[in-house]
């Protein structure tokens, strides 16, 4: 992607930072936490947990993602990041400044209206997906630069604007399926079934349609995530966390953790990288959101 001529993020910020803005209690349901990212470094490399969908406007700047399975994907200047199933690499090749905002599943179905699976791991231009008024609002952007509050009340009052109703059928299924997915404990499927009132066959094609993966899957991801906060915030010893968890031993914990996190255990307790880091202590920010959003 080629570098555009803005300007770069202002010398006196910290070579990484991260400042979030809670959502409007209308939106609260349909994203997570709004937030500007900065780096003032030439170059950066640095690893995302798995994570929710994500839409990013890039308002200087220019890198690509490596995905878990290895590919590489220049990021576009708007930004439609689908559900990961593994932590993702990203490197930025400029000092850069990006605004981003994360999509619950209710936020993607009434934004997108699309298969999330399709998404999974991957990109696109949001721009090409949904029309040219997202490249208007990254000029807007562009142009308010230095103002957050009003920055943040221009994407909250678009995004707004761009969502679609949802039966109250379907809300009632996502509300059940963030919540089985909040359980401190590992969720088990069967407690889904009976929660949404669903087969187990329909319950799966709901959440590879609405979150990116079986059941299974999703409950490995958002326990390992749930781990790593308590590991990184909380400084819960993580072999107390593997004794007291559903986890076959600590290989299996230390594995499941690297893949989601892209840390080892260890390194999330004694040398978490900037955004880890920036991004795990978010749940701590006395910020109401979502408590789906909250323990990822």
């Amino acid at each position: 992607m080629a570098t555009h001529p803005n300007p770069v993020p202002a010398p006196d910020l910290a070579p990484v930072d991260l400042h979030y803005f809670a959502p409007p209690v209308a939106l609260r349901s349909y994203f997570g936490s709004l937030y500007r990212f900065t780096v003032t470094l030439p170059s950066y490399r640095d690893v995302t947990r798995a994570d929710a969908g994500q839409l990013r406007f890039m308002m200087s700047g220019d890198g690509h993602y490596t995905f878990h399975d290895g590919r590489d994907v220049p990021t576009p200047e708007v930004c439609l990041l689908g559900p990961t199933m593994g932590a993702t690499s990203f490197c930025l090749d400029s000092p850069s400044d990006v605004w981003g905002v994360s999509l619950l599943p209710l936020g993607w179905f009434a934004l997108d209206g699309g298969d999330v699976s399709r998404m999974v791991d991957g990109l696109a231009d949001m721009t090409v997906e949904h029309g040219p008024d997202y490249a208007t609002l990254l000029e807007q952007l562009r142009d308010i630069r230095t103002d957050n509050v009003e920055s943040a009340a221009r994407i909250w009052a678009f995004l707004g604007s761009r969502l679609q109703p949802v039966s109250s059928t379907m809300q009632g299924v996502i509300e059940s399926v963030d919540a089985w997915l909040s359980d401190e404990h590992s969720p088990r499927v069967a407690d889904l079934v009976t929660a949404t009132g669903l087969s187990d066959r329909q319950v799966a094609r709901i959440t590879n349609r609405l979150y990116g993966g079986p059941p299974k899957l999703l409950a490995r991801k958002y326990r390992a995530l749930r781990c790593a906060v308590r590991i990184a915030v909380d400084h819960t010893p993580w072999q107390e966390l593997c004794d007291s968890s559903t986890f076959y031993d600590q290989s299996h914990f230390i594995r499941e953790i690297k893949h989601f996190v892209g840390l080892t255990p260890h390194q999330l307790m004694t040398d978490p990288t900037e955004v880890a880091r920036l991004t795990l202590q978010r749940r701590d920010m006395g910020m109401a959101m979502a408590e789906i959003n909250r323990i990822s």
